[in-house]
């Protein structure tokens, strides 16, 4: 008995310090408050990629008083419908039989991961529940249709998104103790004189090191990088903590688990926005992208980041004219008769300002990068992409590494303003030649250094900004059928450059009195950075899948979101969704009608499922050229969302429908090989002009409908097309 004990003793201080990550194992205790060491509550979680996986199922351990050299009677409660379950709920294991596998080595944590593989790999040769046993030989989908159900009963708590951060399966063996040995090393210091002394020594070299370095203007850049890396290493460190220490809890069910996870969240996100608002540089524009990402991050974190939008640094007059004169030779005097000193307008990257040439006095826009950024945007890339890697390995089902590998490849391009010269050209010259009439402006660009752009002065008003539409009679249906028809240009237009950031800060809307003109304003577009080109297989593919989409047509839609990402069945429901921001019941029936109160809830209770991991991984594989469409298409839907038009979304959905029947019929006109006088392709040629008229004819019936109906003051519904 007393070794009985002593074993147990010996197991559950194992336990405690290293354990797999989702199950539970301890002693019970009397009513008394006794603890009982010999009989033990357990639980087990389903095996990752397996039909069990995001269960948790309980299980008493009773350990009998010959233990260890007999094995303990493992029962789940309730019992377990699997083959090897007895009726009872006794596993019926070759580990947990003393004439079979049993070794008094066995420790509690191989007893659970065993009963953990034995949930899925099932043993044939050991049937211990009848019903089980022959719905698995006789109906493979059935079985596993039960034990989906089962799961769906006995949920996981920890694997539940809508404590905003999954807490699947996250570490292995030994990975659990780093800081039950790090708190001992520390402990062991306070105690010992010895080592107290070697520890306050090395503080005071340190401390002395790094002042000297700081006031060494030659080692300043060493100094200000350590002071960077150990900002965002020390938050990186006690996030993970944090987070780890509650994730741990046993109490998931507890309504207090839920507002200490809330808790974490805050503190978490608070640390965070403290070292990006001192780091600055990129820091805060990634913390603008991430207060977008309220469909994958808690709330908490997306609240607490919402100061960085109006953060944005300003760079002092001298320090601009310095960079000025370090990238051109010259002062801003030589360039300038007059240049304002204080910006009309500061971003994460760069800051804008008044100014006229000084040879044509012509009044034009300076765009002028924070000298700052230059010296310290490769480490802080550095960073940033450690930073995810390091989340990622502690919480691997919430990858996010996609986004700091977007900005490894976008920043640059940002950050070189000669290249948004070029991109400003080439939309210009693109719509001039190929949408004469469009109401899009880009201001014209007067010459271009790597850290400077000087432009056309151009001023607007955002195009939310309804007040001035409202008072200028600029029709709000107009402006946001205009917003739709130049991005939609932009997404399938052959050879047309893509805008990736069309938020509402870099559009103005101004008011145009020309008689001459079909509308009475103009639309501006600012900040050419971030361009792409989408492939034309691509955008064909693209196209046909949101002709599916209007057509409610789903063996389509299934077909294209395979073309375009690669997406299977299973996650299909979730892409549909993410590329038209729209639940994925209403595509079976109406995308075009505006989004409800009740929509909108499901969206959100979904993302309170385990949907949000799916859906970051998924965002995590597509190419990253999709995740640029996908930002296009939902900043400008947000955009039209707030003009409140008259139309609802039926009219923008519409004008994409034009825009995809127009990039499929010129696909097949580009798939006619050879004359068209041959009668085959006489006869692919009128097909293909058959469908486009057809196409355009329902539409413009729809348009016409769609006109009707709103001056009869009715809601719209959708077109089949």
């Amino acid at each position: 008995m007393a070794l009985t004990i002593a074993r147990l003793q010996e197991e559950r201080k194992m336990w405690r310090k290293d354990h797999p990550f989702g199950f539970v194992a301890r002693p019970t205790k009397s009513p008394q408050g006794v603890l009982d060491l010999k009989k033990w509550e357990c639980a087990i979680p389903g095996k990752d990629k397996t039909i069990w996986e995001g269960g948790l199922f309980k299980l008493e351990v009773a350990f009998p008083d010959e233990y260890p050299t007999k094995p303990p009677k493992c029962k789940f409660v309730p019992p377990l419908f699997h083959p090897n379950v007895y009726p009872s709920g006794t596993v019926c294991l070759s580990i947990l039989n003393e004439e079979e596998g049993w070794k008094p080595a066995i420790t509690i944590k191989e007893i659970l991961l065993g009963i953990q593989m034995l949930l899925d790999e099932v043993n044939p040769e050991s049937p211990a529940q009848a019903d089980a046993y022959n719905l698995y030989k006789k109906d493979r989908i059935a079985y596993e249709r039960k034990i989906k159900q089962i799961v769906k009963d006995n949920p996981a708590p920890y694997r539940i998104a809508r404590f905003g951060l999954s807490q699947h399966s996250r570490s292995q063996a030994g990975k659990g103790a780093w800081r039950e040995r790090v708190r001992e090393e520390w402990e062991e210091t306070v105690r010992n004189p010895r080592r107290r002394k070697v520890a306050i020594w090395t503080t005071v070299a340190f401390v002395s090191f790094t002042a000297a370095l700081a006031f060494s203007e030659q080692a300043r850049h060493t100094y200000v990088a350590a002071q960077r890396c150990g900002r965002v290493g020390v938050v990186l460190y006690l996030n993970i903590a944090d987070y780890r220490k509650i994730l741990k809890r046993e109490d998931w069910d507890d309504p207090k688990f839920q507002q200490d996870i809330s808790a974490c969240h805050k503190r978490c996100a608070l640390r965070t926005l403290h070292a990006m608002e001192k780091n600055g540089s990129i820091f805060i524009k990634l913390g603008q992208h991430l207060t977008s990402l309220n469909y994958l991050l808690p709330n908490e974190w997306c609240d607490t980041f919402i100061p960085l939008q109006d953060k944005c640094p300003v760079s002092s007059f001298p320090s601009i004219d310095e960079m000025v004169k370090l990238d051109t030779g010259k002062s801003l005097g030589d360039y300038f008769s007059d240049f304002a000193a204080e910006p009309i307008g500061a971003a994460s990257l760069a800051q804008v300002h008044i100014a006229r040439l000084k040879d044509s006095g012509e009044r034009v826009a300076v765009k002028v990068q924070h000298p700052g950024l230059d010296e310290w945007a490769a480490l802080d890339m550095w960073l940033t992409k450690n930073t995810f890697r390091t989340l990622k390995y502690w919480f691997p089902e919430y990858d996010l590494t996609w986004l700091s590998d977007e900005m490894e490849v976008s920043l640059p391009k940002e950050l070189d303003f000669r290249e948004e010269g070029r991109n400003a050209k080439r939309m210009k010259e693109y719509f001039r030649e190929h949408v004469p009439d469009s109401p899009l402006i880009i201001p014209e660009v007067k010459w271009a250094e790597r850290r400077i752009l000087v432009m056309e002065y151009m001023t607007g008003h955002r195009p939310d900004d309804l007040e001035y539409l409202d008072a200028n009679g600029i029709s709000r249906d107009e402006v946001s059928a205009a917003l739709a028809r130049i991005f939609n240009e932009m997404i399938f237009g052959d050879g047309a450059p893509l805008h990736c950031d069309p938020h509402g800060g870099n559009m103005a809307i101004r008011i145009n009195n020309n008689k001459r003109k079909p509308r009475n304003f103009d639309v501006i577009l600012y900040d050419h950075g971030l361009y792409r080109d989408i492939p034309q297989q691509l955008r064909r593919a693209y196209a046909h899948m949101w002709l599916a989409v209007l057509d409610t047509d789903i063996p389509k839609m299934r077909k294209y979101a395979y073309e375009i990402a690669g997406i299977g069945d299973d996650e299909f429901p979730i892409f549909a969704s993410a590329i038209t921001g729209r639940d994925y019941t209403v595509l079976t029936n109406d995308v075009t009608k505006e989004r409800n109160a009740e929509e909108k809830r499901s969206l959100t209770d979904q993302l309170g499922e385990d949907l949000i991991e799916k859906l970051v991984g998924l965002l995590g594989r597509v190419p990253r050229i999709i995740l640029l469409i996908l930002k296009t298409n939902d900043l400008t839907r947000s955009l039209d969302e707030n003009l409140h038009t008259s139309q609802g979304p039926g009219r923008s959905f519409l004008i994409l429908a034009r825009y995809a029947a127009r990039c499929v019929y010129e696909e097949q006109l580009d798939n006619i090989r050879g004359s068209w006088i041959w009668p085959s392709n006489l006869l692919r040629l009128s097909g293909a002009v058959f469908e486009y008229a057809k196409v355009a004819l329902k539409l413009r019936i729809y348009e016409y409908y769609l006109s009707a109906r709103r001056r009869l003051g009715f809601a719209n519904v959708a077109p089949r097309v």
